[in-house]
């Protein structure tokens, strides 16, 4: 598990943009950044305005595509098919 203070930016960015996708799990993140949910969630609340905070909790809250054991047996992916291309946690055309 890596310490959330040892995170760069770019790497809390993308954490944060995998979290507000609906199709990422939260073990695609814990696969590739080592952080479990709660240690998400708490991320979450630290970078983001209490008002988005919020916003953020009550659209994963349940949602079974954020959670691996209750997607449907023909979800296997960590994004969706629209998501441009991500190799090695490096974001393509960023900065």
């Amino acid at each position: 598990m890596k310490k959330k203070s040892t995170l760069t930016e770019l790497q809390r960015d993308r954490i944060i943009e995998m979290a507000w996708e609906d199709r990422t799990p939260f073990d695609a993140i814990l696969d590739q950044f080592g952080l479990r949910e709660q240690e998400v969630i708490t991320l979450m609340r630290k970078e983001m305005k209490p008002s988005s905070f919020r916003m953020w909790r009550e659209r994963v809250q349940g949602r079974k595509t954020k959670h691996r054991q209750q997607r449907g047996e023909g979800v296997d992916r960590f994004k969706c098919s629209r998501q441009r291309n991500i190799s090695n946690n490096k974001v393509s055309k960023r900065r």
